[in-house]
């Protein structure tokens, strides 16, 4: 730290900025801010953060991180869908001009609007948030299936929910939002992150994932989202079998049990295995064969 800087993601000047504005937190909205310095610095190197790189925040909260990115970044683009932050994110970041903060829900930021040509020129583009647990998955998906020219997406999460992103088929955390995400993206644990480092504590460890874009997908299908549903049905009872999922969910379809079943014997899968032993490439097969 250089002298005379006292980082917002400190307990104590968390503290004072949350009384300073009269702050609670939001249970509604997973409001947990982070109040150890390493964090925020380990994140930045995971993410290979430097002078040339742009990067777009989700929920900046009070600016901890948003200010080491800041004093790290060429620009920040945070975007911000709690009202109370925005006049003390005026405050917290009154020293930092390369920061601009966008009073809006990411879900519903269109990044083909003019607003963010920009975006699609920068050098380097990353995206680093401290995610809220609620609302992890669509914001990924968002992001994911975006086609902003970013180099990689470095999200704190929920542990378990990271790792059921990187899991291996055929484990039990093994699930329809493995084979979204690692679809398109290279995954990686960067570390753990425990409760005790964030006010208030929240009840689940954290972990820091680092989401790295394939040059290609390993499967390219018509429909990503369509993709995306067919494959949550084969998961929607885990404990049941591939066909019996299929089953449940095709029973009105116009074709006969018996062809369904054939299509699927005749691309060469057992319709006894489970979801989770399926690769995203038998998955993908599947589902072209169905549609």
């Amino acid at each position: 730290m250089s002298n005379g800087f006292k980082p917002i993601g400190t307990p104590s000047r968390t503290v004072e900025i949350m009384r300073k504005h009269d702050l609670h937190m939001k249970k509604s909205l997973g409001q947990n801010f982070l109040v150890e310095p390493q964090i925020l610095e380990n994140m930045l190197v995971s993410g290979q953060v430097d002078d040339s790189t742009t990067v777009i925040e989700i929920g900046p909260g009070i600016g901890a991180l948003t200010e080491f990115l800041a004093r790290h970044a060429k620009k920040v683009l945070a975007f911000e869908i709690d009202d109370r932050f925005i006049g003390i994110l005026d405050d917290t970041l009154s020293p930092y001009d390369n920061v601009q903060v966008v009073h809006q829900d990411i879900l519903s930021v269109d990044f083909h609007s003019s607003d963010y040509e920009w975006l699609h020129q920068e050098e380097k583009l990353l995206v680093i948030a401290n995610l809220p647990y609620y609302i992890t998955t669509p914001i990924l998906m968002k992001l994911i299936l975006s086609d902003l020219p970013f180099q990689r997406l470095v999200m704190m999460m929920q542990k378990e929910v990271a790792e059921r992103i990187q899991a291996s088929v055929g484990t039990k955390d093994y699930s329809s939002l493995t084979v979204a995400i690692q679809n398109r993206m290279d995954t990686a644990i960067a570390f753990m992150v425990p409760p005790t480092v964030f006010i208030p504590q929240p009840n689940v460890e954290s972990a820091v994932l680092v989401l790295s874009r394939r040059p290609e997908a390993l499967v390219e299908v018509n429909d990503d989202e369509a993709f995306q549903v067919f494959v949550q049905m084969c998961f929607k009872q885990r404990r049941k079998t591939l066909w019996n999922n299929l089953r449940n969910a095709y029973v009105n379809d116009e074709r006969s049990v018996e062809e369904l079943r054939a299509l699927v014997e005749d691309i060469g899968i057992d319709p006894s295995r489970r979801a989770e032993t399926l690769t995203i490439q038998e998955f993908a097969t599947l589902y072209q064969q169905l549609f």
